[in-house]
């Protein structure tokens, strides 16, 4: 792990001073990420730019009523008041784009933590698979530690198994906390219909686990390992529940039920999640476990 100092700014901040080196680490993996994928990656400021986010969005998550995602004075006072705000490009076509607001969580032990919490980020359907959303987050990793804020959070979809795999194995995300019904009822066609349990990404953007994802993939857990098979967990979750929840409503809302409940009970017995094993399911073990 890279060093890094903490101290406070005032009594309810804390502030992050980056050692150099992690910035030309995280530059790198940014440019690793954009060659291996085909895109490049930058900053939306100007109202063409955050227009081109505002489609992405609406493409990604297109609403039943027809709405958009984000309306352009809104995405504009995001940036303006210092937000983030990216657009992926290939061939010059907008691919992905992501959207953060700064803000700030409570800390058990160090107070309030300034974050940069991350509320969209997606790539277009056309486009997936090709490694756009890892170079779309590792730049705002980059953009993160560069405005020296120690932490990006957000709120993922339990049930949605390649964005666990995505956040846990190719970002090296923790789990904070589980949220139920986080957002309410949502209007995309994503969502609609169920209710909007969510996990709450946790992304320390200078630790270890973070600078080892972005070099390569952390490794599936290996729950037949002597030392962890007899004390983890296993959460499984479906294969597909956005099929599953056009297919057959009643089973999907039946999964999220099981998950909320495995989920509610292994947390409040002091469990944390480790990461996912080769299926893609959630790995728990006591707290204070490490990784085999």
């Amino acid at each position: 792990m890279y060093p890094i100092t903490v101290y406070p700014r005032i009594a309810y901040r804390v502030h992050v001073r980056v050692d150099p080196e992690l910035i030309v680490s995280a530059e790198q993996a940014v440019a690793r990420a954009c060659e291996r994928s085909g895109v490049e990656v930058h900053l939306a400021q100007s109202p063409s730019e955050l227009q081109l986010v505002r489609e992405v969005c609406d493409a990604v998550w297109p609403a039943v009523s027809g709405s958009t995602q984000l309306q352009p004075n809104l995405l504009k006072a995001i940036t303006y008041s210092g937000g983030y705000a990216s657009i992926a490009l290939a061939d010059g076509e907008p691919v992905g784009a992501a959207v953060a607001l700064p803000g700030r969580h409570r800390d058990a032990t160090t107070g309030w933590i300034e974050v940069l919490h991350s509320h969209m980020a997606g790539v277009v359907s056309g486009a997936r698979d090709r490694g756009i959303g890892t170079a779309l987050k590792q730049h705002q990793r980059l953009w993160a530690l560069q405005q020296h804020l120690p932490v990006i959070a957000w709120t993922f979809d339990p049930l949605v198994r390649r964005n666990a795999v995505f956040n846990l194995r190719n970002l090296g995300v923790e789990v904070a906390r589980y949220e139920v019904n986080f957002y309410g009822a949502m209007d995309d066609e994503l969502n609609h219909g169920d209710e909007t349990d969510r996990l709450l990404a946790w992304w320390p953007v200078a630790s270890a686990r973070a600078v080892r994802a972005a070099i390569h993939p952390l490794p599936a857990i290996n729950t037949t390992v002597a030392d962890l098979g007899s004390t983890c967990q296993i959460i499984e979750i479906p294969e597909d529940i956005v099929g599953l929840r056009q297919a057959n409503p009643s089973e999907a809302l039946e999964w999220r039920m099981r998950v909320r409940r495995e989920f509610q009970k292994a947390l409040t017995n002091h469990e944390q999640v480790l990461g996912v094993d080769d299926r893609g399911n959630y790995v728990l073990a006591p707290e204070g476990s490490t990784e085999p």
